[in-house]
């Protein structure tokens, strides 16, 4: 990360003490490294758990029934109430903390109170609405449609604890306490790897469908590793001396900013959804044809879905950690009217994440074939499915760096306390993802519709990250400092960066290509340490000091 934002990396007006936020850049990155490292394992125990879950269910239609299924409650979950938690807590909770006498505590329990009491009925609908949600995302008939339904009613109880699961991580991040978040996904991924090694230990022709058992053992056991995800922070929030207790007396308690602001976000994500819809039934559809016209390799939402976790990852590791380092602070400094603060905080975000996920979009172009192949080349898997995957993955790859810049924008909203403006602004990604989508559907052969939807989410990202970045700087004003503070802009770092991974990405194409006979997992290794190798020749001549500063900071770390 770079020590070039003097301004922002030194701020110690942080959080306030009694929310225990940290303040100061080596808070910062300290609490931003301990989160990237339970990220790291988590998405390391998410990548067996994948190849696990492809493994015993395969690319095709049993596993577009898992998929859609497992996949269902997050949706639901997102776009009733997900993400108005995400972007909403932790700023309230910053500001009650600075405005109340309590320090926060009777605002927070109330809070709590009514989000947990509106998961509480949403869950309850949604399981008793099982039937009538698959069918709005899917064209399934007959048995296929019965095993989705039948795993979709023991998978949608976990709409519950993936809210509280975020209730109960945002009181933690308000109070400085970061890690807890990110390591308890570990303990679910464990118990899906636990829960499908069973069933491949159980059972003996998948391709043939599940039974009853086999159905409520994959649902069940599912939903039991969110439970257990949300169950593990309680030792965290007693650590940090937090009890909740319930309140009822919301009336006159100041809810109504975060629940006008909540409403705001609400409509974001329905828009969101709104644009999944359409690549979920597309692609589901895309699936069935393509099995249909006896098509190799699986081109359905299963292969999309694939791909897209693992081109997640990196903004996960990265963006997400440092951002949630950083909220607090940058929440506080709103509530001060300290804009400045605000501003400089989100340019080290966005370049400090610029430095690693530009050089990881460059990777996965790069190396797909490779990288898919070493996370999902078992059980029944073949070269076909991995070449399907492979190219969504590179469809997907230009817009990994769009969105964790658009992520980080947002954030600078949602600490402004503004989530109207990023509803609008967001209209932008959901009517190109859809629209684009289905032109990719109605133009494209099943062999490559999905794949379009893939490079139409790209297109979007790009779009919407161009348009939030032009509104933030609006708000937020002229930029401050000395010249070489002024200078030193995401955009300037975005575009060299870019200039570096290309001829990075053909060496590691070509080191990929030479190793590939060893192995997946060689090539990959091999291709990522010559694009590492060559990144950092180039920071020195092309002034990266977000990758400069980093090395030096290892090398300090390292004695050497």
């Amino acid at each position: 990360m770079t020590a070039t934002d003097t301004d922002s990396g030194t701020r110690a007006d942080a959080a306030p003490a009694s929310a225990g936020a940290p303040s100061g850049k080596t808070s910062v990155l300290r609490s931003g490294a301990l989160m990237a490292a339970g990220s790291i394992v988590s998405r390391a125990t998410g990548f067996i758990r994948s190849a696990v879950v492809v493994a015993a269910l395969g690319t095709g239609l049993l596993g577009d029934s898992y998929a859609v299924a497992n996949t269902v409650p997050n949706i639901i979950y997102m776009l009733l109430i997900g993400g108005a938690l995400n972007a909403v807590f932790v700023p309230e909770l910053v500001r009650a903390a600075k405005e109340h006498a309590d320090g926060g505590s009777a605002y927070t329990d109330r809070l709590l109170t009514a989000c947990t009491a509106a998961l509480v009925a949403l869950t309850a609908v949604a399981v008793l609405a099982a039937p009538l949600i698959v069918s709005v995302y899917t064209d399934y008939d007959g048995a296929q449609a019965s095993t989705t339904v039948a795993l979709a009613r023991y998978c949608l109880p976990q709409i519950l604890f993936y809210g509280l699961f975020t209730l109960l991580g945002q009181v933690l991040n308000a109070r400085g306490r970061f890690g807890a978040m990110m390591w308890t996904p570990v303990l679910n991924n464990v118990v899906i790897i636990g829960v499908f090694g069973l069933f491949l230990y159980l059972s003996h022709d998948a391709a043939a469908g599940l039974t009853a058992a086999e159905t409520r053992l994959l649902g069940l056991g599912t939903t039991v590793g969110i439970v257990i995800q949300a169950l593990a922070l309680v030792p965290s929030l007693r650590a940090a001396r937090f009890r909740w207790r319930p309140r009822f007396d919301w009336r006159g308690s100041g809810l109504g900013r975060p629940l006008r602001n909540a409403g705001w976000l609400v409509m974001l994500v329905l828009t969101n959804q709104i644009a999944y819809w359409v690549v979920t039934r597309l692609s589901t559809t895309t699936g069935r044809h393509a099995v249909e016209a006896g098509l190799a390799g699986g081109a359905g939402y299963t292969a999309y879905s694939n791909a897209y976790q693992l081109w997640i990852v990196p903004q996960g590791i990265i963006t997400v950690s440092l951002v949630t380092a950083l909220m607090p602070r940058m929440s506080a400094a709103a509530t001060e009217g300290d804009l400045g603060a605000v501003r400089r905080d989100i340019s080290y975000a966005l370049r400090s994440s610029a430095a690693l996920v530009v050089p990881a979009a460059a990777l996965f172009a790069a190396l797909a074939p490779w990288v898919i192949g070493s996370v999902f080349e078992y059980g029944r898997t073949d070269a076909a499915d991995i070449e399907v995957m492979a190219g969504i993955l590179i469809a997907f790859a230009p817009g990994l760096i769009a969105y964790s810049a658009q992520y980080v924008l947002s954030r600078g909203f949602y600490a402004l306390s503004d989530t109207r403006t990023p509803f609008f602004l967001n209209l932008v990604i959901a009517a190109l993802t859809a629209g684009l989508s289905a032109a990719a559907y109605f133009l494209l052969t099943p062999r490559w519709a999905v794949t379009g939807m893939a490079a139409a989410s790209s297109v979007a990202f790009l779009a919407g990250a161009a348009v939030t970045a032009h509104t933030l700087t609006r708000r937020l004003g002229p930029r401050a400092g000395t010249r070489t503070q002024r200078r030193a802009t995401a955009v300037r770092t975005h575009l060299r960066l870019l200039v570096a991974c290309a001829p990075a990405a053909a060496a590691a194409y070509a080191v990929a290509r030479a190793a590939e006979r060893f192995g997946n997992l060689a090539a990959v290794g091999a291709g990522t340490a010559a694009l590492a190798l060559v990144v950092v020749i180039l920071a020195g001549p092309l002034r990266l000091t977000e990758i400069t500063d980093m090395l030096d900071s290892l090398r300090r770390r390292t004695g050497r």
